[in-house]
C-alpha cells in the first residue's frame, strides 16, 4: 500500500510552534503519530511532499528524522520550500544509511509496480505571488522534474510528488502540467497549502485527465491519504 502526507512541520528541536496558525495545529505531531501507526505497515510506502521540518541544519533536523525513520514504512521526502536542512543527497544518505528514509530529487523511487517521480516544484507564473524573481527557480524546478521523469521511461505506473501545486490558483497549464501530459503522468499528489481560504483554489480531482490531490496535513486532518492505484 501506498500513502502520502505533507507539510508535517515538525520541530523537536526548534520548539517552533504551529498554534498560531490555527487550533488545528495543536498537539499535531500527536495527532499525525497516532493516525500513522493506526494506518501504515512496515510493508507500506509513504511520501512526504515537503515542508517536513522547521530545522535549519541536518544536525538540528535529526531528532524530527529520527521521529519519522521510527515509524512504520518506507518513506520518500521530496524537499519543500521550509527544509532548511536538506543538504547533498550524498551526505543524507551517509547520515541515514540503513534507514527508512530516502530522498527524491532528479531520480525516481520504485515501489513495487510503481515508479514515484517528484521535485519541489516553485510557484507558477499568474500567481498572485509570482514575480520575475521566481522564474529563474521555476525554469531550474521544471527541468528537475524532467531529469526525474526522464529516469521513469519505460515505466507505465507513474506518481509524481511535489511540494508545490503545480498550477496557479486560476489553475492554468504550466511547464509543469505540459511535463505531466508529455511523460504520461496520471496521478500528482503535492502540499504546501494551508487554511481554508487557499483550499478552495487548490486543484483538486481530474482535470484535462491528470488527477490531482492536495496532501497537506493540515488538508487531511493529520490522517495519511491512501493513494488510488487504480489512477494509474
Amino acid at each position: 500500500m501506498i500513502y502520502a502526507i505533507g507539510d508535517l512541520h515538525l520541530g523537536f528541536s526548534t520548539n517552533k510552534s504551529m498554534d498560531v496558525f490555527g487550533k488545528q495545529w495543536n498537539k499535531h505531531y500527536d495527532k499525525i503519530k497516532g493516525n500513522w501507526l493506526s494506518t501504515v505497515k512496515d510493508c507500506d510506502l509513504v511520501l512526504i511532499a515537503g515542508d517536513t521540518s522547521w530545522a535549519i541544519s541536518l544536525e538540528e533536523a535529526e531528532a524530527d528524522l529520527d521521529y519519522l525513520n521510527e515509524l512504520p514504512g518506507t518513506k520518500v521526502l521530496v524537499k519543500g520550500n521550509h527544509d532548511y536542512w536538506w543538504q547533498s543527497l550524498a551526505k543524507m544518505k551517509e547520515k541515514y544509511r540503513g534507514s527508512s528514509l530516502n530522498y527524491l530529487q532528479n531520480d525516481v523511487f520504485i515501489f513495487e509496480e510503481c515508479c514515484i517521480c517528484g521535485a519541489r516544484g516553485w510557484l507558477c507564473p499568474n500567481e498572485s505571488d509570482y514575480t520575475q524573481e521566481d522564474k529563474k527557480i521555476y525554469t531550474r524546478e521544471i527541468r528537475r522534474l524532467e531529469l526525474s521523469l526522464e529516469r521513469a521511461k519505460g515505466h507505465r505506473n507513474k506518481i509524481v510528488v511535489m511540494h508545490y501545486p503545480p498550477m496557479n490558483e486560476h489553475l492554468e497549464p504550466s511547464e509543469f502540467t505540459f511535463l505531466f501530459h508529455e511523460y504520461d503522468v496520471k496521478q500528482v499528489l503535492y502540499g504546501h497549502v494551508h487554511g481554508d481560504e487557499r483550499f478552495k483554489y487548490a486543484p483538486l480531482g481530474v482535470i484535462d485527465g491528470i488527477h490531482y490531490q492536495l496532501i497537506s496535513s493540515d488538508y487531511l486532518n493529520f490522517k495519511l491519504h491512501p493513494v488510488d492505484l487504480l489512477i494509474i
